[in-house]
């Protein structure tokens, strides 16, 4: 795959080039590495474009992964949550209790060395929040200084399910809300297949 656009949120860009330099080179072989042409795999099933071949965003997550896995030091992050209940109205009384299999958490994809980074090919909501929000709470806790946010750019993700959101919405919207004071720097980078 290839990089096809940069946005430097909050001087994402020039902070991690400065101090995650090697880091940031990393994430570039990691996206030049993965073969985008063969994970165009998923059949539609869609009324708009049924029958049509597309990304799937599944098999691609799997090749990143993969790919991630080569450097040494790459790796999830889990947080487990503990949500409160002292925020409940007096008056409510839930009807069950419920049991909790699997305890609830937040994680981000690839944590090294206090940067992390979220490989994104889901809904628009998605890319709002891990900039947002999960990266200033992972940077709350400790985890991390810096993030980035790697999606497809709008051509790419016009061949994926329909709702992928992609790069060029993005970034006007992050433009358009500018940063609070709570924002850490984040690199959004913009991706596309090779071949096109």
């Amino acid at each position: 795959m290839i990089i096809a656009g940069e946005y430097s949120f909050n001087g994402g860009k020039e902070y991690i080039e400065k101090n995650f330099p090697d880091l940031l080179r990393e994430v570039k072989t990691v996206i030049k590495r993965v073969d985008a042409i063969t994970h165009k795999n998923k059949t539609s099933k869609e009324k708009t474009m049924p029958g049509s071949m597309l990304y799937s965003p599944v098999s691609l997550n799997k090749a990143f992964k993969i790919e991630f896995a080569k450097f040494e030091g790459w790796s999830n992050k889990k947080e487990l949550c503990d949500y409160p209940q002292e925020f409940y109205l007096k008056s409510y009384k839930p009807k069950v209790k419920h049991k909790v299999t699997v305890k609830p958490y937040r994680d981000m994809d690839f944590v090294k060395n206090k940067l992390g980074v979220e490989i994104q090919f889901g809904k628009y909501a998605f890319m709002v929040y891990n900039v947002c929000a999960k990266m200033t709470i992972f940077h709350k806790l400790g985890y991390i200084n810096a993030g980035i946010e790697v999606v497809p750019i709008k051509q790419l993700a016009s061949e994926m399910s329909t709702g992928v959101s992609y790069f060029e919405q993005f970034v006007w919207d992050l433009q358009q809300r500018g940063v609070s004071d709570i924002d850490i720097p984040v690199l959004i980078l913009g991706i596309d297949d090779v071949y096109k």
